[in-house]
């Protein structure tokens, strides 16, 4: 009698195992499969960005989100769900924008983020929006070549490609590394370094508001490329992203967006066609 109930007690055991097990793949699927009918029904678009790394994400003196990447999110929240307003900007860090996706606090990276082999492993890209390579500020101009930083130390940004860069291929280099930019480039003004190693993009920017500073080497490595950023394994939503950033640089959303942002800063001293992807005709 003992050894009937003891069999039927597993048995349902079992039973109540298999149930959840089956329940946990199917909610898992849908997760991916029913990203985009997620946004809608939550009506908000979540979007990770910088909120100190001018011009591409900040916050402006109005306390609002401003940039580049910013002015290029709101447009896909207005083609998402028909309102540019129906969206959450997510202040990250660039140590921080990998697992923001994976644990679903945002929906799309916009953080100005480095398309490389290494992400591609962890996160899916999207068709790019814009063409970036690692660059180096100094003061007056000093450090003009990687042999002028031997024995001296750089300022990075943890995360970043300028991080992966040095560190693979200069371990030799000292790196003083910060968690946000503020800290990074208040470090270099502060003589804490001899230079400081960032996207060129950002630097061509930088140096127009503080003078004394130079691009000294404007161009490291190879030309990469920037691109919105989903979950791993969310097709759905990245190929409604593809196809929104085909359509944007298609239609001269992107060069649009490039004039409002970018080129007031930039001015004459940089060609839009180094920065964007423009339309093919």
């Amino acid at each position: 009698m003992i050894n009937l109930k003891i069999k039927k007690m597993f048995r349902i055991l079992f039973m109540v195992s298999i149930g959840a097990f089956l329940v946990a793949c199917s909610n898992g699927g849908d997760k991916n499969q029913d990203s985009i009918s997620s946004i809608k029904q939550r009506d908000i678009l979540k979007v990770g960005v910088f909120s100190d790394k001018p011009p591409f994400g900040f916050i402006n003196p109005q306390g609002q989100y401003d940039g580049f990447d910013v002015y290029i999110a709101k447009k896909i929240a207005k083609d998402l769900l028909g309102d540019e307003s129906k969206i959450e900007f997510v202040p990250v860090e660039a140590l921080s924008r990998v697992e923001f996706l994976k644990s679903g606090k945002v929906d799309i990276i916009m953080a100005n983020f480095t398309k490389t082999k290494e992400r591609q492993e962890v996160v899916d890209f999207a068709l790019p929006y814009m063409k970036v390579a690692l660059g180096v500020v100094s003061k007056n101009g000093e450090i003009k070549s990687i042999d002028n930083l031997r024995d001296k130390p750089l300022i990075v940004n943890k995360g970043t490609t300028a991080d992966f860069y040095f560190s693979k291929n200069y371990p030799d280099i000292k790196l003083l590394k910060y968690d946000q930019n503020t800290e990074a480039f208040q470090a270099l003004k502060d003589d804490r370094a001899d230079a400081l190693a960032h996207d060129n993009t950002l630097l061509f920017a930088w140096v127009k508001e503080n003078p004394g500073f130079v691009v000294s080497i404007s161009s490291l490595g190879d030309e990469q490329s920037i691109a919105p950023a989903v979950k791993k394994g969310d097709k759905e939503l990245l190929e409604w992203l593809n196809n929104e950033i085909k359509i944007l640089t298609q239609d001269g959303f992107i060069k649009q967006a490039y004039e409002a942002t970018l080129a007031p800063i930039y001015g004459n001293d940089v060609d839009p066609i180094s920065v964007i992807f423009e339309p093919k005709n």
